[in-house]
């Protein structure tokens, strides 16, 4: 993949050797996301942040990960801000924007249409998650901290066991993280959910034909026994067509210590791409100091990750100050 003024949008775009060239470049970025170096190697750059869907993670990392490399950032929070609600098209908004910034990163509730945003605009552009769609930037910062989390080199990551837990039909998150692993060799699989929350059989379809195996149940302590990940979800309640039949499912699957200990392997890493909802206790609290629950550790790694792909889109990489 060329990189240079590119849109990411999909994991689809990505075989496993632009995987690579992003995993080693965030790791050159390290020391610039944690401020033991220093560079304004996008000074004079704007980044449009643009997001119709709440996010804290998500914005907040992007824009980091901008300003860290010496950029500015505008940022447009919810819908209401902007001249959609006065009847301006996205087409519209699209064009007048791409003037004021030299990149976007875009989140939307309805799946399709950051690549309606991405379609109009000449700037290159990231998709910030778009509905039950895909959200990539976060399968790559998940995958790069089980690299990190397990020591394992990028060739080590063939053969990785996880379990996904909790609303797999609209987690935009496990959705593209089973594509960015299914870029590997001898993955498998165990996706725990309610019937009705299944994994969609798009992305079970493309694992299968990459020769992975896939195992589906709805036994969480079975599930996440003998894996290297855990990966915990989140009830995505906004995606229900109402409240009453989402709270159904809430706090379906909880882990906590005690049933850690009595299911997973010793070094079981434990994902959630957040927010943790405390009404649910995907993860209970007593886990928050347990040395494989690496949620914090997974969040940061969102830094060096879109640092990244910004330097490489806008190709300031590599660089010298």
């Amino acid at each position: 993949m060329i990189f240079k003024n590119a849109d990411i949008l999909s994991i689809d775009q990505f075989e496993k050797i632009d995987i690579a060239e992003i995993f080693s470049v965030a790791a050159a970025m390290e020391p610039y996301a944690q401020r033991k170096k220093i560079t304004r190697v996008l000074e004079g750059a704007v980044l449009g942040n643009i997001f119709f869907e709440p996010s804290t993670r998500t914005r907040m990392s992007f824009s980091t990960a901008f300003h860290r490399l010496g950029g500015a950032v505008f940022e447009m929070a919810d819908m209401a801000s902007s001249s959609l609600v006065k009847g301006e098209s996205l087409y519209d908004t699209s064009r007048v924007m791409e003037n004021y910034v030299d990149l976007f990163v875009v989140r939307h509730p309805t799946k399709g249409v950051v690549q309606e945003f991405a379609a109009a605009t000449e700037r290159p552009l990231i998709n910030g998650g778009d509905g039950t769609g895909e959200h990539p930037t976060q399968a790559l910062l998940d995958l790069y901290t089980i690299m990190k989390e397990q020591g394992r080199s990028f060739e080590q990551l063939d053969g990785l066991s996880i379990a996904m837990v909790g609303d797999l039909k609209h987690g935009r998150t496990v959705h593209s993280l089973t594509k960015l692993l299914s870029r590997f060799k001898n993955i498998r699989f165990t996706w725990i959910a309610p019937e009705p929350l299944k994994m969609p059989d798009s992305i079970l379809e493309e694992a299968c034909q990459r020769g992975h195996h896939v195992h589906q149940t709805e036994d969480f302590k079975t599930g996440i026994a003998n894996v290297d990940v855990v990966y915990m979800t989140r009830l995505q309640e906004e995606r229900f067509p109402s409240l009453e039949e989402a709270q159904a499912y809430r706090g379906h699957y909880s882990l906590n210590r005690a049933t850690y200990e009595q299911c997973c392997s010793p070094g079981t890493i434990m994902l959630h791409p957040l927010p943790r909802d405390q009404r649910a206790n995907e993860i209970d609290v007593d886990l928050n100091n347990h040395s494989a629950l690496a949620i914090f550790r997974q969040a940061a790694n969102g830094i060096p990750i879109r640092m990244a792909l910004f330097a490489m889109m806008l190709d300031v990489y590599p660089f010298t100050q």
